[in-house]
């Protein structure tokens, strides 16, 4: 059971301790083995180069488990999360890659100063925050400068966004109220069939961030 604290970091890095979200090979959870990743990240790296991303920042980063690929294939590559346990260890471990070494820096994306970057990355992200913390977050970004956006959202248009407590989770389409997103630039098809068909319309979605 979540032990929720007052700020982003409490909550977070008391999921991280206790492994909240499950899974053996990360500490983000099921959805962050390389397994899943090898189903969209062929499709996330086509993206970057069709769209000449040089920078890019992670936002969150987790435990940058599978995501290496994607920053060998940037100039430059930041991760950043508010748990700082997370942010030491990757720091520790992540090793040269085919362009400039990925910087890990400790922050909450919904407050702090960001990096400035050409296409921020929010995966499993707004999920898991108040829709208060989500447009926090939106207008960080925005501040940011960054030119693009690829963060999670679901397509289903039946699907209805329900309010939550940051640390939960739920399902969020991005072009339904109360954010009414215009229809992505792209969508990539994260082919999502290990949660017996909940998260089959799991898509990253990529928008204009201005």
């Amino acid at each position: 059971m979540f032990r929720f604290g007052r700020s982003h970091k409490d909550i977070f890095s008391n999921i991280y301790r206790d492994r909240s979200w499950g899974g053996e090979e990360s500490a983000s959870g099921p959805g962050s083995t390389r397994a899943r990743a090898e189903t969209f990240v062929p499709d996330v790296i086509a993206l970057l180069k069709s769209l000449n991303i040089r920078t890019l920042l992670d936002a969150p980063c987790g435990d940058f488990n599978w995501a290496g690929a994607v920053a060998d294939a940037v100039e430059s590559y930041v991760g950043i999360d508010v748990v700082p346990e997370l942010i030491a260890a990757n720091a520790q471990s992540a090793g040269a890659g085919a362009n400039a070494p990925p910087r890990f820096l400790s922050a909450d994306l919904t407050r702090d100063p960001l990096p400035r970057a050409d296409l921020i990355l929010c995966r499993d992200c707004l999920v898991h925050f108040s829709f208060a913390d989500i447009r926090a977050a939106l207008r960080n970004f925005r501040r940011s400068g960054a030119t693009w956006l690829l963060t999670t959202t679901f397509i289903d248009p039946n699907r209805r966004n329900e309010d939550i407590r940051s640390g939960g989770w739920r399902p969020l389409n991005l072009e339904q109220p109360p954010f009414r997103f215009p229809p992505p630039v792209a969508l990539i098809d994260e082919r999502c069939e290990h949660s017996g068909g909940v998260c089959r319309d799991k898509r990253l979605g990529l928008w204009r961030a201005q």
